[in-house]
């Protein structure tokens, strides 16, 4: 058993902290929205008042924040959860940030005698609740064997390389995912224009080539219109738009995570930044001249 901060119980944290719980750890419990960390005190966590009531004499500390702003606030501001930790502790970043501010971060933890991983997820909310999120890590071989019993509990860890190496692999995830979801977008769109069925035109492409998470998931959301945010868009947009700088400062021109980056702001700037990621469809429609519903 390990005592854990967790930081962060939102839509992904709060689940992936009660596996923990059920793993046997003694979870302690932290959200900027109390009532989210409280909502966990039933799984047999600790709710904390505060980062540093959360991290205070922990083995480990696992962030889930929104951010790299966020984290660098809890974690490096003043009073942060970084001069509140106890030497030799382990900190697990799995907010998706940027990798320059993954590798800042690991060099301010190397400083305070803190081993440090990024392991950012891809699942999303179903495979936050099911324990079986894949994530992506990068840090240094000690440090990852300290996580990975941690990680194990919430899905399949993988140690990629160093560290902001857990961050370059989840950009390429989200490079993957955003650019998928608008070719099933553009797919769905340009079916029902041409008169067959949306619904049947997904169930005869399962199975082949085409086939995906995202078609067998977000072809069935875009069908029904049913936006509710799992992924939200402002969030995809985020982390395209992360990639792309990364991409520029390594001399790489991506141009079509660019279209897809464009695509994705414009349904933001439409007031529909809220939604799940897989209403993108609605600005391929607003492209052609259909009313986006």
């Amino acid at each position: 058993m390990a005592v854990v901060g967790f930081l962060g119980t939102g839509i992904m944290g709060a689940p992936m902290a009660r596996h923990l719980c059920r793993a046997g750890h003694a979870v302690r419990a932290w959200n900027r929205s109390p009532d989210k960390a409280a909502a966990l005190a039933s799984d047999g966590a600790t709710p904390a008042a505060d980062p540093q009531a959360a991290v205070r004499g922990a083995d480990a500390v696992l962030c889930m924040l929104s951010s790299g702003p966020v984290c660098d606030e809890v974690l490096l501001g003043p009073g942060g959860v970084l001069a509140a930790m106890r030497p030799g502790a382990l900190l697990v970043v799995m907010s998706s940030i940027p990798v320059d501010t993954a590798q800042r971060q690991a060099q301010a933890a190397a400083a305070a005698g803190i081993l440090w991983i990024d392991a950012p997820v891809s699942g999303g909310e179903k495979g936050a609740v099911a324990g079986t999120l894949a994530i992506m890590a990068g840090g240094s071989p000690e440090a990852f064997a300290r996580a990975e019993p941690l990680l194990s509990a919430m899905g399949r860890p993988t140690h990629v390389g160093p560290a902001g190496c857990g961050q370059l692999a989840k950009l390429a995830n989200q490079a993957i995912v955003a650019s998928t979801i608008v070719t099933v977008a553009e797919a769905m769109t340009f079916v029902a224009r041409g008169g067959a069925d949306p619904a049947k035109v997904r169930e005869a492409l399962l199975g082949g080539f085409a086939d995906s998470t995202i078609l067998k998931q977000h072809a069935l959301r875009m069908i029904a219109r049913d936006f509710a945010p799992g992924g939200p868009a402002k969030y995809q947009v985020k982390d395209t738009g992360t990639a792309l700088a990364h991409a520029a400062s390594l001399g790489l021109t991506l141009p079509v995570l660019s279209l897809v980056d464009e695509l994705f702001g414009q349904l933001c700037a439409h007031g529909d930044g809220d939604l799940d990621h897989s209403a993108v469809i609605r600005e391929i429609e607003r492209r052609n001249g259909a009313a986006a519903g």
